[in-house]
């Protein structure tokens, strides 16, 4: 029988729909809040594929456009491959959704997010988390939920549960967690403090509760028998072997500081292990020993820094590797920088363009966006060296990039004051530790090099933990390996003035808000380290690149935009034609000139000034003759716009005939002599005779 539950957070009441739709899944919930509705089912396999030794875990996050009550765009009219909007989603329910999974459930599992219906008061994607929890909660899914998720702004000093998009004010704020502690963060924010995040992720996680309870209500409800989980993982029985042989030796591999030489002598501990304790090559044997083999190096390494105090490139917990910056790198770019930090380095680069270069964006929520500033975000393989096939961004490329875009957005100054689209491009030239905030640290300094005004220089850093029990250790600029094997991956960008961007996950249960407020302490001071060698690089923006467009605007009064752009686009079309520019025109009469120089920009705009300027007496004009009769002959002085020349003002004497003195299709000076008050036009060519336009 079809079940109904609600539970109410702050003003809004989410509703959930069970037993009744996509009853074949292991578990399934249509979930609402106003006319939003989404659908979430997780499936899973009965048993794990033979010698697993990962979870297999996919989460998909889908908008249909029939939700909006919308037909695709372009020629396919029917969703294809996800947008970067749907996976940067995806990513955020995966991420606390991982960790809460038992240890040794290795089956593959799929959950997917089917938003059914949309309306722009009730964002989609937090209810897609919950749905995808208590899916899994009343499922036989091993889970060990329940977990909920918000969507936070900060509006006129006041916390804003679920705000409108685009209207989310200083702070946009995700925030997932379960009943005891936070698993996942992920904000973009104006400038603020530490202080003041911390208050968001609070109130976001005591919002929750009713969530929490529905989730254990229903369970309880009609929750099926979860399966049973080995307690044991495939290297225990072998462990104790492994560790007496590599104990010690593999904190001497760790301790090499070099990470190429570092894996190597991690590798050949590895192969020493098998060839010593599996001598016969046995199939099952190695792969339960190398399972043993990782749960070593998770050992030691965690050993080193919980018990000796030490880091595996002898570090304290605090220090920040060995900083350059450099600038103007490349040539022929508009702006470029370098920042390497240890063994991780990104070379970006700014690509500066014209309104016509901005971004459309397409979504169920959001028709016809444009994003002005786009930060895209590459991670080749020879970063890690390593040699595999090139392939377009992945998820991992897509989230990334998506972070440091959301930490230099802040920066970018109004079009009114830079009137430029902004490309930023990172290349990870090499990678061991967080490559996303080495591209925010080299993004601030390739804007200042080419010369966009930022408002201020921001800088990131990647914090880690290390916890057993109640022993832990925050650890700033984390390396690679100190993230594949810690509990937590913090990410904090921003300026002197505050924060702009944060993520976080963590791989354990979940993070005391003591060790939040510590966390983000210590990364404060790495931010502000890490922002002196910037500005100390290069603290002003730099003169705009001979290779870059100018920008020239003009204002013409609102109603003479139809005089310029002309029927059916002809006399715009023809003004970019003749004179080498791009035009665009806002609806407030702002006209933006697009050229390769100022002499070529000053020819646009006396173009267009003379196309938009009202007729006055005694201004000049080259204009041209469009029509010859017995009285005198009609001359156009600007598109759309015709004056008589009458055969009386041809000559300074008598004329007999106008063709002795003009011919139609011939340009000539002329004046305006009157203009009447229906607007007629009189003009005279013997008084433009000897002298230059003035229009």
């Amino acid at each position: 029988m079809p079940l109904i539950k609600e539970a109410k957070v702050g003003e809004k009441t989410i509703r959930f729909e069970f037993n009744k739709f996509a009853k074949q899944a292991n578990g399934s919930v249509m979930v609402s809040c106003g006319d939003t509705q989404v659908l979430v089912t997780v499936c899973a396999s009965e048993s794990p594929k033979e010698g697993q030794d990962f979870f297999p875990l996919s989460v998909d996050y889908i908008e249909k456009f029939y939700a909006a009550g919308r037909i695709p765009g372009g020629f396919v009219k029917r969703e294809t491959k996800p947008s970067e909007a749907e996976t940067l989603v995806s990513r955020v329910i995966d991420r606390p959704l991982r960790p809460s999974f038992p240890e040794n459930y290795l089956c593959e599992t799929q959950v997917i997010c089917t938003v059914m219906s949309a309306d722009p008061l009730h964002h989609p994607a937090p209810l897609a988390m919950i749905g995808a929890s208590t899916a899994l909660m009343i499922s036989d899914i091993p889970f060990n939920g329940p977990v909920a998720s918000l969507r936070i702004g900060k509006k006129d000093g006041q916390l804003v549960l679920d705000p409108l998009l685009g209207e989310e004010g200083d702070l946009d704020l995700t925030v997932a967690a379960n009943p005891n502690a936070v698993l996942m963060v992920e904000a973009a924010a104006q400038f603020l403090s530490e202080d003041e995040m911390i208050e968001a992720i609070t109130w976001a996680h005591d919002l929750m509760k009713p969530l929490f309870d529905m989730q254990i209500e229903v369970q309880r409800e009609i929750g099926k028998t979860k399966r049973e989980v080995k307690e044991n993982s495939p290297g225990d029985e072998l462990y104790p072997a492994v560790l007496d042989f590599g104990g010690r030796l593999v904190r001497e591999a760790l301790t090499v500081k070099e990470k190429q030489a570092r894996s190597k002598a991690l590798k050949g501990l590895k192969d020493q292990i098998q060839k010593e304790l599996n001598p016969d090559g046995d199939s099952s044997r190695k792969a339960a020993l190398n399972a043993a083999y990782e749960k070593l190096v998770y050992t030691g390494m965690r050993g080193m820094i919980l018990d000796d105090r030490r880091r595996i490139d002898g570090r304290g917990f605090s220090d920040i590797r060995q900083i350059t910056c450099e600038t103007k790198i490349l040539k022929r770019t508009h702006g470029s920088a370098l920042f390497t930090r240890g063994e991780t380095q990104a070379l970006a680069t700014v690509t500066l363009g014209s309104g016509d270069d901005e971004q459309r964006m397409d979504s169920i929520l959001q028709a016809n966006q444009y994003k002005r500033f786009m930060l895209h975000y590459n991670f080749p393989p020879y970063s890690v060296g390593e040699a595999k096939p090139l392939r377009s961004p992945g998820r991992r490329e897509v989230g990334h990039g998506a972070l440091a875009d959301k930490a230099l957005t802040s920066i970018i100054p109004d079009v009114n004051q830079f009137n430029y689209t902004i490309r930023l491009v990172s290349e990870v030239l090499e990678s061991n530790g967080s490559s996303s905030m080495a591209t925010v640290c080299a993004g601030t300094m390739a804007l200042l090099d080419a010369g966009v005004p930022i408002k201020q220089p921001v800088a990131g850093i990647a914090m880690g933990l290390v916890k057993e029990g109640d022993k832990y250790a925050i650890l700033s600029d984390i390396l690679g390996d100190e993230d594949h094997l810690g509990d937590m991956d913090f990410k904090v960008t921003g300026g002197e003035n505050g924060i702009t961007a944060l993520q976080m996950d963590i791989k354990i249960d979940g993070l005391s808000k003591q060790v939040l407020v510590e966390a983000l302490q210590q990364a404060k001071e790495g931010r502000q380290h890490i922002l002196k060698k910037i500005v100390a690089a290069i603290n002003q923006p730099g003169e705009l690149s001979v290779y870059a467009p100018r920008i020239f605007q003009i204002k013409i009064k609102e109603d003479k935009i139809r005089d310029l752009i002309g029927p059916g686009g002809k006399t715009i079309k023809k003004l970019v034609a003749e004179v080498g520019v791009k035009i665009d025109i806002n609806d407030d009469g702002i006209v933006n000139i697009v050229a390769p120089d100022g002499q070529t920009a000053e020819k646009a705009k006396q173009a267009i000034r003379a196309i938009t300027a009202d007729p006055e007496v005694g201004a000049i004009y080259l204009g041209l003759i469009k029509k010859v009769v017995d009285f005198g002959a009609f001359v156009e002085i600007r598109p759309g716009l015709e004056g008589l020349l009458h055969i009386s003002q041809l000559e300074n004497r008598k004329v007999d005939k106008v063709t002795d003195v003009v011919q139609e299709g011939e340009q000539v000076l002329v004046k305006i002599i009157d203009v009447d008050r229906q607007g007629k036009v009189k003009l005279s060519r013997k008084d433009a005779l000897g002298k230059r336009p003035t229009v």
